[in-house]
């Protein structure tokens, strides 16, 4: 058995692995007690402190901020920290938004998180993080009060696309769909912890602080850091499908490049924690870590379809034996894909928009050869100011 041989093998089996991990989830999830833990009785109503960052533009603050109070609840007091920003036309007339300019430029959203932490008017009970550019929907904290009440303190709703205006922005909510379906539904349900989305997220304050406190990074990435916080020190992050706040996606190549750039950058950057996380989950028993971990370790999407492609080209030519594997987890892929759009009620725009996916790979392609130097490009994705969509709980 030849060297070569023995590396295309290992090679091959790692892909299959990643490729048939979201149809081993779903089974283990269809096989675990159909029993769940509901809500029942009343909800509890605790304080939230909202914090929305903003960096160099503040376009869209006054649609998320008025999303937020237009929310059926009113225990709650909005911190926008405008970071390097002119907040001259932020003027608010509710006595529960407060408008913070740190004196330095920050260019890091957890030193933005903790401006906000430290300019509390109160002690409020918990921390939910939104995005300058999503918009809020109306039982968002009811739904959120639902999970913390089933004991949990940490919590990822759902960012749902609030615009389909382009091929791109489609394509870049098809993946967003994928990954909330594997890393969000199927992980929490399978008993392991939900993936952390940057926004759209709630905390205990004091689970918040501790996590993050005294830790230093830079560029992208901060809910990559605290999601491998919590769930290294057994924090179960539970997933509120019903929390919805909703994202803007990236519409044209240049956002879509530059956004993908830091995420490639991330991944490469935190990849190892995914490593050590295994060896912990090993050691420690603890499936919570060991599942997670695997979730972690994963090339992005793009990197995962070309390998496959690359690989069966070379089984083909060599190795034939090895391409049975590649070609089943290839069809569970597909399967998994195409099942989390139809769990998720995809819009007949995004399943339009597939044909166009050569383009989009292409594209992370460039993005992958710009990584390195992606917190260079942009420290955050800029949009356009759009339109407000109708801020409702009936679209889910």
């Amino acid at each position: 058995m030849s060297i070569f041989f023995i590396i295309l093998f290992c090679i091959n089996l790692i892909v299959v692995v990643f490729c048939s991990y979201p149809a081993i989830l779903s089974l283990l999830v269809y096989l675990r007690s159909k029993s769940s833990r509901e809500h029942k009785g009343p909800i509890f109503e605790p304080d939230y402190a909202v914090i929305v960052t903003a960096y160099e533009q503040v376009q869209l603050i006054p649609e998320v901020v008025d999303s937020i109070l237009r929310c059926n609840y009113p225990n709650l007091c909005i911190y926008v920290v405008a970071d390097n920003c002119d907040v001259s036309t932020l003027v608010f007339g509710d006595p529960r938004v407060v408008i913070l300019r740190p004196e330095i430029k920050l260019a890091n959203n957890i030193k933005s998180h903790f401006h906000a932490i430290e300019n509390f008017k109160r002690n409020h009970e918990r921390i939910t993080i939104i995005d300058s550019d999503n918009l809020v929907d109306v039982d968002y904290f009811i739904e959120l009060n639902k999970v913390f009440d089933l004991g949990f303190e940490a919590v990822q709703g759902v960012r749902k696309a609030k615009n389909l205006n382009s091929e791109i922005a489609c394509l870049d909510e098809a993946g967003d769909i994928y990954y909330r379906y594997i890393d969000r539904f199927l992980l929490f349900h399978v008993g392991s912890s939900a993936s952390l989305a940057g926004s759209g997220m709630a905390f205990s304050s004091k689970l918040y602080v501790e996590a993050l406190k005294g830790q230093k990074m830079s560029g992208a990435g901060f809910d990559k850091l605290l999601q491998f916080q919590l769930v290294s020190a057994e924090i179960r992050i539970a997933f509120a499908e019903n929390a919805l706040v909703y994202d803007t996606k990236t519409s044209k190549s240049k956002q879509l490049v530059e956004q993908r750039a830091r995420w490639i950058n991330t991944w490469f950057k935190y990849v190892t924690w995914g490593v050590k996380m295994m060896f912990s989950g090993i050691a420690n028993l603890s499936w919570n870590k060991f599942v997670f971990s695997i979730m972690l370790q994963r090339p992005p999407l793009f990197l995962l379809i070309l390998l496959g492609l690359f690989l069966g080209v070379i089984d083909v030519l060599y190795f034939p034996e090895l391409l049975l594997g590649l070609v089943i987890a290839a069809i569970l892929f597909l399967l998994i894909f195409f099942r989390s759009l139809y769990v998720f009620s995809a819009d007949r725009r995004i399943f339009r928009s597939l044909r166009t996916i050569p383009k989009f790979i292409l594209l992370q392609l460039y993005a992958l050869i710009n990584a390195k130097r992606a917190n260079i490009l942009s420290v955050a994705t800029k949009h356009e100011h759009g339109t407000l969509i109708k801020n409702t709980n009936n679209d889910r």
